[in-house]
């Protein structure tokens, strides 16, 4: 039996990773996403070939119609993100990510879906001790982690009410081919990538000693496919690689040479590591692409990001093409 799969904001960083999972894994896949913050450049070839449906809305949308499929898994990753920024608008950021989630839920509260795998975010933990467990205490520090959070509770309580079994993953940080570059508060890994590729300095907040732990892409698709799969239900699940990364270790790898110190961010954790026990012993998940490969792979390749954007090229699948064989 062919199963059908919803993925909102799947032309995004993570989305489109998973998207192309899915379509090797041979589902039917449904995309949403209104492109305000991903780029159609990542699912322009899955378009084309029909190897998936898009659909063009914000996810506030009520127009939505999702009546004339039989969506049997759903994966919510559309959102806004970036912290700083939420601090600034906090209505646009709680109206998006909040109302955006209930409205997909309420769309789908008639179908009978197998599973809802939520991407939620680490950042509800806020300035936690690690590595930071499942059971630690929840402390938004801001609009978008308490945004992220709200849903992640509205996930909880629709599941308990209408019967839809779910999960919901809490994404450390997660970086790859497709990351975002644009602007002050993208992946660090990108915009370091993109000043060094510009010949600028690079910024480094604080004093570089700070440090995050980093999961790669594939191996968030990887987790968010076996959520979907397995018979595990109502659980949360942290999503990191288990190590702490510095960012004077990316820094160095990356050999600038010059960089400035810009002050630190409010509500950011000084250094974050998962403790991913949980997922590995209900999932049998576990992270495959260590730092040191995943990054220096992205540098050994870095000539193929000089031609065009970053975070819009059509050369950017000469680079992510090495990445398929390591979907499960």
């Amino acid at each position: 039996m062919k199963y059908t799969a919803l993925v909102t904001g799947g032309a995004g960083f993570i989305g489109s990773h998973l998207v192309e999972l899915l379509v090797k894994k041979k589902l039917k896949v449904i995309v949403i996403d209104n492109l305000s913050n991903s780029n159609i450049s990542n699912i322009k070839k899955l378009i084309e070939k029909k190897k998936i449906i898009f659909i063009k809305k914000n996810i506030l949308d009520k127009k939505i119609n999702l009546s004339k499929y039989k969506i049997d898994y759903v994966f919510h990753l559309a959102a806004l993100g970036s912290i700083i920024p939420s601090i600034d608008d906090p209505v646009k950021y709680i109206t998006n990510n909040f109302n955006g989630t209930l409205n997909i839920l309420e769309k789908l509260k008639k179908q009978k879906i197998k599973k809802f795998v939520y991407a939620a975010s680490s950042s509800c933990y806020g300035l936690a001790k690690y590595p930071t467990s499942e059971k630690n205490p929840i402390d938004n520090q801001s609009p978008y982690a308490f945004s992220k959070w709200s849903s992640e509770e509205l996930v909880k309580h629709w599941s308990k009410v209408y019967k839809m079994p779910y999960i919901s993953i809490r994404i450390f940080n997660a970086y790859g081919p497709r990351f975002k570059t644009k602007g002050a508060y993208g992946s660090v890994i990108g915009v370091f990538l993109k000043q060094k590729l510009e010949k600028k300095l690079l910024t480094v907040v604080g004093d570089g000693t700070q440090g995050r732990d980093y999961i790669h892409v594939v191996d968030v698709a990887n987790a968010f496919y076996l959520s979907a799969k397995s018979k595990i239900k109502s659980e949360i699940f942290n999503l990191g690689f288990g190590e702490i990364t510095s960012i004077n270790k990316i820094v160095n790898l990356l050999m600038p040479t010059k960089i400035i110190n810009i002050p630190y961010r409010p509500g950011e954790p000084y250094k974050s590591k998962a403790n991913i026990s949980k997922i590995r012993r209900l999932l049998g998940w576990k992270p495959t692409i260590s730092f040191e490969k995943g990054f220096n792979d992205l540098i050994a390749n870095i000539n193929y990001w000089k031609t065009a954007p970053l975070w819009n090229k059509s050369s950017i699948n000469r680079v992510t093409k090495n990445w398929f064989k390591y979907l499960k």
